[in-house]
């Protein structure tokens, strides 16, 4: 296979071929690496310092502690080709924004929601806006349409035929 073929490819849960960061990015872990420590799937951690082998990160509200993330060799599990893909990479991307499901069981001192479209699962409303630990943090966005009376409102869309199964 072309290596410039391969390198397009970017399946879910794995880094992109090409990893740009610098000091002070924030990314996000893509693996669970220690959980005692903190670095799990979803955690988001401040880039100190960037070796071939190693990044040194600083995992959120933890002042001075600096934790390591080593190079890993990932592979996919899809069966979206008819090959195996296998990186070695270190386990994050680059996350200035994340899903309301790896959002979950975090607290984060400032919030912005994107509810320009309602949400589509029960309870990611009360996730979204439970993450963050001073209201004066959140902030949310609806689209506002002229004259349109619901414009600062969104619907927590529940089906209740799904509950009762």
């Amino acid at each position: 296979m072309p290596t410039k073929y391969l390198q397009s490819l970017n399946p879910h849960g794995q880094p992109p071929s090409v990893l740009e960061l610098k000091i002070g990015t924030l990314v996000m872990i893509l693996r669970n690496i220690n959980a005692e420590k903190g670095l799990c799937n979803g955690t988001r951690v401040t880039v100190l310092s960037i070796g071939e082998f190693l990044l040194k990160v600083k995992p959120p509200g933890i002042d001075g502690r600096v934790e390591v993330i080593p190079h890993f060799t990932l592979s996919t599990l899809e069966n979206e080709h008819p090959f195996t893909l296998t990186r070695k990479q270190f386990p994050v991307r680059p996350s200035f924004a994340m899903t309301i499901n790896k959002s979950q069981g975090q607290s984060l001192k400032i919030v912005g929601v994107d509810l320009c479209l309602p949400v589509f699962t029960h309870g990611q409303l009360y996730v979204a806006l439970s993450r963050v630990t001073s209201i004066s943090g959140l902030s949310v966005s609806l689209d506002k349409k002229k004259n349109d009376i619901n414009s600062t409102k969104t619907e927590n869309v529940v089906y209740p035929e799904i509950l009762l199964c």
